[in-house]
């Protein structure tokens, strides 16, 4: 849960904004590099996005599926590295502010080797990576 003074409006378009995310994401030299490449992405369109996590580069292209201006959007894995990702972004009004509510469901591939290393690190690694994102989104706007 993200809480912040911006308007409810203005974060919602800057969590689907291309660019914002591109630059919160500069510690892995993500790129989006097919789809929606810069401005804001809307209900049905897609981008691919270009990234180095662990030392490896991967690719995952994602679609968003759901979109309720201003109180939430979803983004899913369409292609990509795993098994499973939903992405469910939620925006609520809190006093004179906006609260921001991440919900990820996903699931690694690789069956049994995959569910420990997601509950092991990979749990921890996706939260902590949304949160840097969700801090760039409120301090730097």
């Amino acid at each position: 849960m993200t809480r912040t003074s911006m308007p409810r409006e203005k974060l919602f378009d800057l969590a689907r904004s291309i660019d914002a995310h591109k630059t919160s994401m500069a510690h892995s030299r993500e790129e989006a590099v097919a789809g929606v490449t810069s401005g804001l992405i809307d209900v049905g369109q897609s981008v691919t996005w270009r990234a180095w996590h662990f030392g490896f580069p991967i690719r995952m292209t994602s679609r968003i599926t759901e979109l309720q201006e201003p109180d939430c959007f979803v983004d899913q894995q369409v292609k990509g590295p795993f098994r499973s990702f939903r992405h469910v972004h939620e925006f609520t009004d809190d006093d004179g502010g906006t609260v921001m509510i991440d919900r990820i469901e996903f699931t690694a591939p690789f069956g049994v080797i995959g569910l420990l290393v997601e509950k092991v690190f990979l749990g921890r690694y996706m939260r902590k990576l949304i949160e840097r994102r969700n801090a760039f989104l409120v301090s730097e706007h």
